[in-house]
């Protein structure tokens, strides 16, 4: 299994890939939608990164960077598929967007996450992201709002 820089190819996979882990658990929100149709726009071309996970040419799992205004990026749209649960692939993946936020120089990285997701939760957290106070944001399903610090 790698990990590797999005391509244009790799867009239905992203969204397939989010669509569903994210209808498994809740509701596709009209932001959820907003960014997967459109990766290229709402993620790549403002500075931010997305990663894929290849196993024997097929995608198995994702995460993206999205830039944001103070100099951070936000962890979004971190999946891995059903059939590769467990493997350390989410491990994988958060390590790549923690190196990647330090080649570009990132102040943070900052999640919104649910706390019903415990193995996500323990996972972050042992990665060194901290708990912060609530924000406004645009998913109902966010409760759990974290950042780590560079």
């Amino acid at each position: 299994m790698e990990i590797v820089e999005f391509e244009p190819h790799h867009a239905e996979a992203f969204r397939t890939l989010n669509e569903a882990w994210i209808s498994h658990h809740f509701t596709l929100e009209p932001k959820d939608r907003e960014v997967l149709n459109d990766p290229r726009g709402k993620i790549l071309a403002p500075g931010g990164r997305i990663f894929m996970a290849v196993q024997d040419g097929v995608a198995v799992g994702c995460a993206a960077l999205i830039r944001m205004t103070d100099g951070g990026f936000e962890v979004a749209k971190m999946t891995v598929s059903e059939a590769v649960r467990g493997s350390g692939l989410g491990r994988r993946l958060m390590q790549r967007c923690i190196e990647a936020g330090a080649e570009m120089g990132a102040t943070r990285l900052y999640l919104e996450t649910n706390s019903t997701l415990a193995a996500a939760l323990g996972l972050y957290r042992a990665m060194g992201f901290e708990d912060l106070p609530p924000v406004e944001t645009p998913y109902a399903r966010a409760d759990v709002f974290m950042e780590r610090r560079y």
